[in-house]
């Protein structure tokens, strides 16, 4: 007599392979070139006649979008993967941060943000595929995607205001998590909605 253990589906993205590699070989590039590229929305179509079409920038980039768009895309591991390459690439090696790289990077401000990525591109990822993708469920993994970054963002914000002796206190913090976090939230929030159609589609035509 032979017995046998119920079949567990593993999920897609949980497994590393070609396409996972390729995914976060894609998000890497991606991330890269999004980190200098900055997002704008045209004007209204009803003043086309008058003023032609005029970009307006939302003060924030396309990189946001990279981490989320691979973790929509190619699943959580693929983002995780891509993320940790950015950094590492970014500390020690190229100059793919928006301020330039290094391990003096390390006392930026916006450090934490980009730490950020890596949790964040997780999560997405992990939520995209814990359902089939509809257009509302990959707004959700996005938007948690992007509370994760702000989450480690912020946090690294405190960690520094608590070893720099020439720190303000709670104004100061008050200031950097306006700046970093608050001030770029809508911008970012465009980006979720472009970045959740656009995930929706490719989903679709890519049949997964």
């Amino acid at each position: 007599m032979s017995s046998s253990l119920p079949r567990t589906k593993i999920p897609r993205s949980a497994i590393f392979g070609p396409n996972q590699l390729l995914w976060a070989l894609i998000g890497l590039l991606l991330t890269i070139g999004g980190t200098f590229v900055e997002v704008s929305t045209a004007n209204p179509p009803w003043h086309w006649a008058e003023n032609g079409i005029q970009p307006h920038p939302l003060g924030v980039t396309c990189q946001i979008g990279a981490v989320l768009l691979v973790g929509c895309l190619g699943g959580q591991n693929s983002a995780l993967l891509s993320q940790i390459a950015y950094v590492l690439l970014g500390l020690v090696w190229l100059p793919v941060f928006s301020q330039g790289g290094g391990l003096a990077y390390l006392a930026q401000p916006t450090f934490g943000y980009l730490l950020g990525f890596i949790p964040g591109a997780w999560v997405c990822g992990w939520l995209a595929f814990r359902q089939k993708a509809r257009l509302e469920s990959l707004a959700l993994s996005c938007l948690n995607g992007l509370l994760a970054i702000h989450l480690v963002g912020i946090t690294y914000l405190i960690g520094l205001q608590l070893f720099n002796p020439s720190n303000r206190g709670i104004v100061s913090l008050l200031e950097s998590i306006w700046k970093y976090s608050l001030a770029p939230l809508p911008g970012q929030l465009a980006i979720v909605c472009a970045v959740s159609v656009l995930a929706f589609l490719l989903r679709q035509i890519l049949f997964y």
